[in-house]
């Protein structure tokens, strides 16, 4: 049974990832830093071993790799669920793609001062067939 807390703010994460999945696809660092708090976590295991970025490491890696958007690559990204902790924590199941990578992001939200972050992102991805 999947009950929602009281004050659980629908609204504000679903913006949040609209600004998520734009900043991904146009490559925007700066949008994306806005998003992420400054103390966020990058983690991902795919590749048998962990990637553990923060954010000062991974927004330059965004900013320096050419957009989706830029490659004319049909957007693919979607919300797959919301599950809310309580008024000021979430998290996120979202699917999205860069090139030949199928990404199924976790991310943990936080709200505070009244705005939605991410605080950390967990990832796995898989390659498109060659």
């Amino acid at each position: 049974m999947s009950m929602t807390p009281a004050g659980s703010d629908f609204a504000g994460v679903t913006a949040l990832m609209a600004d998520y999945f734009d900043g991904l696809y146009h490559s925007d660092a700066a949008h994306l830093g806005r998003i992420f708090h400054p103390l966020a976590v990058y983690a991902c295991a795919t590749e048998g071993r962990l990637t553990h970025l923060t954010m000062d490491a991974y927004l330059p890696m965004v900013a320096a790799r050419a957009s989706p958007a830029s490659q004319g690559e049909v957007r693919r990204d979607e919300i797959v669920a919301i599950t809310f902790a309580g008024p000021v924590t979430a998290l996120v199941q979202a699917r999205c793609a860069i090139g030949p990578k199928r990404f199924t992001d976790f991310l943990s939200l936080v709200k505070l001062d009244g705005q939605w972050r991410i605080i950390a992102k967990t990832f796995h991805f898989d390659l498109d067939a060659a």
